[in-house]
């Protein structure tokens, strides 16, 4: 069984699913995903765009389907024991259902770890206790585990297998009828509804300025697979004047054709480094919710970009700096200047070179495999 709460987790899922099926075609894997693990052949209990939501506030309001899969999964526990739960991220859903699987004596495997070391340290007493095995996927996780006596593994990083495009940008935008003279500027306002209301109409109203300010604008959206049009809809995405186009297939092609990016803080900040897009972080939750997290969170910065590197290579605009005036200041640079834009990008090879080497999904699903073959072994 697989569980991944979010847009990302879905992909990460779906390719070590995809990993492990190579391996042993007769494996029957269930649990909750989206449409990529659907694609990949895995059984889908729960749609997790029900459960993509962030901030303690938001969490609080969603419970009734949190409260809904956590049972669903617990009654398969029970009724089936699968021979092996794996964990993707989404630790306060993951880390509750690791306690559930250990009533049952199910080994688990936590392929992509919270991220503990950012805030709330203090759940590496559930990690230890009810993970059996930990794959991570950033360079300095793995010194950060091993020395709290947890069982690692760096696989490295999965998105260097799968942030990939099949057209070059100028053949993307051929192909969609942007004029090569285009400014194309992505609005990537995450796969959460709650970012869209965030984060949508902030970046709409940047979207005017650069439009008035820039020559031949057009703005990309990559549909993310948990959101639909509707969503975006009703945030503002249809504006009067302005050229804005909803990606819903060709999501990397369609990234890596921007000049620069505004977007969410993410894993959305590292595919786009990988693509050499230049880009503005954003990064806004419910006043609530950032002062309750505020004590705990240990880190300097908020984007992936920016943490690897250990210095600020991309702007991060954080809680109420993030304003279309504060927007326009960083992104616009990176639109007209061609050093400022080119400076980025090497510093976007510096970081992905910290990345390790493809291949990610291949040795977590070694791990899995061999975890599987333990369990069937000791089941006689």
């Amino acid at each position: 069984m697989i569980i991944a709460g979010e847009a990302s987790g879905d992909l990460h899922g779906a390719n070590l699913a995809r990993a492990m099926l190579e391996k042993d075609c007769d494996l029957v894997i269930s649990g909750i995903g989206g449409t990529e693990m659907a694609a990949a052949g895995v059984e889908i209990l729960y749609d997790n765009s029900r459960l993509a939501v962030m901030g303690i506030i938001e969490v609080i309001k969603g419970l009734k389907d949190v409260r809904n899969a956590m049972n669903l999964l617990e009654s398969r526990f029970r009724l089936e024991r699968p021979h092996l739960l794996i964990l993707v991220d989404y630790p306060g859903f993951n880390l509750e259902l690791a306690r559930r699987a250990k009533k049952y004596n199910i080994p688990v495997f936590y392929y992509i770890s919270p991220k503990i070391w950012a805030w709330r340290e203090g759940r590496i007493k559930r990690i230890k206790r009810y993970v059996d095995r930990m794959a991570v996927i950033l360079p300095f996780e793995n010194k950060f585990y091993g020395d709290r006596g947890v069982d690692v593994d760096f696989v490295g990083n999965p998105l260097l297998d799968q942030v990939h495009t099949t057209l070059a940008p100028s053949a993307f935008r051929a192909r969609n009828n942007i004029r090569p003279e285009a400014k194309v500027i992505g609005i990537m306002p995450g796969s959460r509804k709650q970012e869209i209301v965030r984060l949508l109409p902030l970046f709409m109203q940047t979207a005017r300025m650069l439009n008035g300010a820039v020559k031949n604008c057009v703005f990309l959206l990559p549909l993310a697979s948990t959101l639909t049009e509707t969503d975006l809809e009703e945030h503002g995405i249809r504006a009067e004047g302005l050229d804005v186009r909803i990606i819903k297939d060709k999501r990397y092609e369609a990234m890596a054709s921007c000049d620069a990016a505004m977007a969410a803080s993410g894993t959305l900040t590292m595919e786009l480094a990988i693509l050499k897009v230049p880009m503005v972080v954003c990064y806004r939750v419910s006043p609530l919710t950032h002062m309750l997290a505020k004590p705990f969170i240990k880190v300097r910065f908020a984007s992936l970009v920016n943490l690897v590197a250990g210095r600020e290579v991309v702007p991060e605009l954080l809680q109420q700096r993030v304003t279309p005036d504060s927007i326009y200041r960083e992104i616009l640079p990176l639109l007209v200047n061609v050093e400022e834009r080119e400076a980025m990008k090497a510093e976007f090879v510096n970081v992905c070179r910290q990345l390790g080497k493809p291949g990610a999904s291949k040795r977590a699903a070694d791990i899995a495999m061999q975890m599987l073959s333990e369990r069937k072994a000791a089941d006689g």
